[in-house]
């Protein structure tokens, strides 16, 4: 069985705790927070911090409140509370629908929502859909709050506009108009059920069916979670039927640096994603 390098263990009691460690400890130091993505990564030495900073004990981080049409996630909540939200349900269920087919029921008790948008595993599900929501990750550092737009926020591989010395606090989201839909659709690997090709999208539609606006983002197949730009332009202004939806699927992939592993070759993925993408993008317009 494969063991972590050994690390130094510093159990944070409060967000300025954390920082100041993050601080003292620079390149050395990764946050822990419900451990689902970086304990795996520690245990195949693919991650070798010499220091694991655990907000995880942190209070006033696990909450999902709305305030003046705005709801935010605290960083700290498990994916099994978004998915029993009454409030997400309403105003995004793509949010705990992402939720429900992440890993298994052990790892949704205990894995969060920001270790996974902070940790930015190009084939996990929820930065797919915090980006096509346009969401907002506020994180505070020694110098205080700030909020950065996903579409900032989601740099490369594993990395995210976070400063080494900055916590994620939580992620906001607009409450959408009237005839807003949304959706979440995944090829999963059998084993891992990380995505081998995923599709968020979100459309809005205006009294007479066109479509006013659109976020679609891909998991996955790229290198790194990616805003569709070339399927949210050929979606917005036209009614939507099943042969637009599918010209505009086509695109999924345009841009993109996709994947080749023995999980599927890079043209598999290209097909697949467009599949996905449609697919997302129907069930999205059914709920609108």
């Amino acid at each position: 069985m494969s063991v972590p390098a050994p690390f130094d263990y510093h159990p944070a009691q409060t967000v300025d705790e954390a920082i100041a460690l993050l601080q003292q400890y620079g390149d050395e130091a990764k946050v822990l927070a419900g451990g689902h993505s970086l304990i795996p990564a520690m245990k195949l030495r693919l991650s070798q911090p010499g220091h694991l900073v655990d907000i995880g004990r942190i209070s006033g981080l696990s909450y999902i409140r709305e305030e003046q049409g705005v709801v935010a996630i605290g960083s700290l909540t498990t994916y099994t509370q978004i998915e029993s939200s009454d409030v997400l349900k309403r105003d995004f269920p793509i949010i705990p629908e992402c939720a429900s087919v992440i890993a298994d029921q052990q790892v949704r008790n205990r894995g969060t929502i920001g270790g996974s948008i902070a940790h930015s595993d190009p084939a996990s599900d929820m930065p797919g859909v915090v980006l096509a929501l346009r969401g907002e990750i506020v994180a505070q550092g020694p110098n205080g709050k700030r909020t950065i737009k996903a579409d900032d926020f989601f740099v490369g591989m594993f990395t995210t506009a976070l400063e080494p010395d900055e916590i994620l606090l939580e992620i906001r989201f607009t409450v959408p108009p009237a005839r807003t839909g949304s959706a979440y659709e995944k090829l999963a690997n059998k084993a891992s059920h990380y995505a081998v090709a995923g599709a968020a999208a979100v459309v809005t539609l205006d009294s007479d069916g066109t479509c006013t606006s659109a976020g679609v983002a891909i998991t996955g197949a790229a290198i790194q979670t990616t805003r569709a730009s070339a399927v949210e332009a050929a979606l917005v202004g036209k009614k939507l039927d099943e042969a637009t939806v599918a010209e505009a699927a086509s695109h999924a992939t345009d841009g993109l640096e996709l994947v080749a592993d023995i999980h599927g070759s890079q043209e598999y993925r290209r097909q697949m994603t467009a599949v996905i993408t449609r697919r997302a993008i129907l069930r999205a317009l059914e709920r609108a």
